[in-house]
């Protein structure tokens, strides 16, 4: 367990603490891109970080996030007026860019030139498959785009979809490393019914069904990227099952439900210390055909229903998740249909919306949860101490992605690490080798 002083470091990330500030060396979603969908579009609303933030895209189309509060005195650029390549305060006029420099002062007597003198606080911006990233650090200029196999995909090969959670990130980010988790939480008692986790996953569906994940040992790396895990599982016919499962600074994860040639990845961005937004994204070297967007768009199990206006699941805390315990008492574990929002209405809640780890106990099957956490405190405290991450500055330590497949049972574990490290740079799935 951790000691509540750990516990607080790894789940405060406002300005200025430890967490905080690893979170700002790197490029963070921090919107979808269809939230600003054209030029001089209305402005949004964006909390980041515990930051208030006025996202808005300029007359030629480009992204800016700025500080939500017009430096004149105060007024909320929300209601500014996005026109002519700024957004300008309706209070007195003043107008800012997407670099925050100001660009017209109408009330000032004291003449032209004092508008130099002011700006407003402004975040560099991009746009990748369906996401805006900000960068929120002190490095100017900031470092180049992580590289990440899907940053340049076109965009029938990419689909996202952005959740609210009323919890910390840690949290909602955990069950990503949790290997024995899917064998309760995620089960039905028909084996075979579609839209369960067998049905997205043969292979995970037969660790959970028959609790292999009690005999699962594991190999760890860590990189400048974060760390790469290797969870190996003993199969009948003396081979051995062998999945890559990455941990991305500052929280990305490579884990999720995934058919062959399809990746994914979840990424938890703070809004504060007790809620992030969840960013459930799925990527193929292949273009999506028809069906699976169709199943990403309507069919409910991989990306839940929101209510309309929100990024709110139509189940949630309120309506507890729309918990049916006829179903639960006759044939899921849960009572609760969608895949997501098992996992949802179990993490929301662990002793409050951010919860107080001093108070586990826990097990061996927990080790992969408690060694991304010590990656991440080890990060943290080696930037209090001066020294900054290695992976902003290495973009190509993120071409990397999860993969799965068989391998001899009398490899050993330096082997293991050299195959599965070749398996997965590249679209290298075939025969045996399957993305996850």
């Amino acid at each position: 367990m951790l000691s509540r002083e750990e516990n607080n470091m790894l789940t405060q990330t406002g300005k200025g603490t430890p967490m905080g500030e690893l979170f700002r060396r790197f490029w963070l979603p921090a919107l979808l891109s269809e939230e600003i969908p054209s030029a001089d579009c209305p402005p949004v609303r964006v909390k980041l970080l515990g930051e208030s933030l006025i996202a808005f895209r300029d007359s030629n189309g480009t992204p800016g996030l700025v500080d939500a509060y017009c430096p004149h005195r105060g007024a909320p650029l929300f209601f500014g007026r996005n026109e002519e390549c700024g957004i300008r305060c309706v209070y007195h006029g003043w107008k800012f860019d997407v670099d925050g420099n100001c660009v017209d002062l109408p009330n000032s007597p004291e003449g032209e030139t004092y508008k130099d003198k002011v700006r407003v606080k402004a975040y560099p911006c991009f746009d990748a498959a369906g996401m805006v990233f900000a960068y929120l650090g002190p490095q100017d200029p900031p470092p180049p785009p992580p590289g990440f196999d899907w940053m340049d995909l076109p965009d029938d090969r990419t689909y996202v979809r952005k959740y609210h959670l009323r919890c910390n990130y840690m949290q909602a980010m955990e069950g990503d490393y949790d290997p024995s988790h899917g064998a309760f939480l995620h089960m039905t008692r028909d084996r075979a019914m579609p839209g369960t986790i067998q049905d997205a996953s043969p292979a995970l569906g037969a660790l959970f069904g028959d609790q292999r994940f009690m005999r699962m040992s594991f190999i760890f790396d860590e990189t400048d990227f974060g760390m790469r895990q290797i969870s190996l599982t003993p199969e009948s016919g003396g081979t051995t099952m062998a999945l890559v499962n990455n941990y991305f600074f500052p929280t990305f994860t490579s884990a999720g439900i995934a058919g062959p040639g399809v990746y994914c990845s979840n990424m938890r961005i703070p809004i504060d210390d007790e809620s992030c937004y969840m960013y459930r994204f799925r990527w193929s070297y292949e273009p999506f055909t028809e069906h699976q967007r169709n199943q990403d768009r309507f069919g409910g199990f991989t990306y839940p229903e929101q209510i309309p206006g929100s990024f709110m699941a139509v189940e949630n805390k309120d309506n507890d998740y729309n918990v049916d315990r006829l179903l639960q008492k006759n044939f899921s574990y849960t009572g609760i249909k969608s895949f997501p929002i098992q996992d949802l209405a179990l993490v929301e809640d662990q002793w409050g919306p951010r919860a107080d780890r001093s108070r586990e106990h826990l097990v061996r099957t927990d080790e992969s949860m408690i060694r991304v956490r010590q990656r991440m405190l080890k990060a943290a405290r080696e930037l209090q101490e001066g020294q900054e991450p290695a992976g902003p500055n290495n973009p190509k330590a993120f071409r990397t992605h999860s993969v799965r497949t068989s391998l001899p049972s009398d490899l050993t574990n330096a082997e293991i690490m050299e195959r599965m490290k070749e398996l997965s740079v590249g679209p290298t799935y075939g025969p045996g080798v399957h993305a996850v």
